[in-house]
C-alpha cells in the first residue's frame, strides 16, 4: 500500500497555487493600474477634462497625467508580481498602492468618484498585502 505525503502544518493550498489574499491583491492591483493608467493618458492628452476650484495640491494636469501614468505601470508590475508568487511583488505591491492612495487621495478635487473607487482598491491591496503571508 503506498502512502500519501501528508500537508505541512499551516498549509491550506497546494503547491504553486496561489493563496486567497495574494490572488486577490493581484488581481486588485491589475485593476487598479490600468484605470491609473487611463486617468494619466487622459490627463496628459485632454487635460482641460478636469478642472478643479481652488486647491492646496494643484499642479499642471499633464503633471497629474505622468504620475498617475507612472504608478498605474508600477502597479501592474506589482499586480503581475503578486500572482507569480515573488515575495519582493508583496512588498512592492504595499508600496505602490500607498503611493497610488496618496496621489489619489491629492487627485480628489479633480475627479472624486473616480479618486475615492480606486483609493478604496488601493486600501484592499494594502491591506491584504500586509494581514495575511503567502
Amino acid at each position: 500500500m503506498t502512502t500519501t505525503p501528508q500537508a505541512q502544518q499551516g498549509e491550506t493550498h497546494g503547491p504553486g497555487a496561489i493563496p486567497g489574499p495574494s490572488l486577490f491583491a493581484g488581481t486588485v492591483l491589475l485593476l487598479s493600474g490600468p484605470l491609473s493608467i487611463l486617468l494619466g493618458v487622459t490627463g496628459i492628452d485632454r487635460d482641460h477634462v478636469f478642472n478643479p476650484a481652488r486647491y492646496v495640491y494643484r499642479f499642471d494636469l499633464t503633471a497629474w497625467g505622468w504620475i498617475h501614468l507612472v504608478v498605474g505601470v508600477a502597479l501592474v508590475a506589482a499586480g503581475i508580481g503578486v500572482l507569480a508568487g515573488r515575495s519582493w511583488a508583496r512588498w512592492l505591491g504595499v508600496t505602490v498602492a500607498a503611493v497610488s492612495l496618496v496621489t489619489q487621495f491629492m487627485f480628489l478635487p479633480y475627479y472624486p468618484a473616480w479618486a475615492i473607487t480606486v483609493m478604496t482598491l488601493d486600501l484592499l491591496v494594502v491591506w491584504a498585502l500586509t494581514r495575511f503571508r503567502a
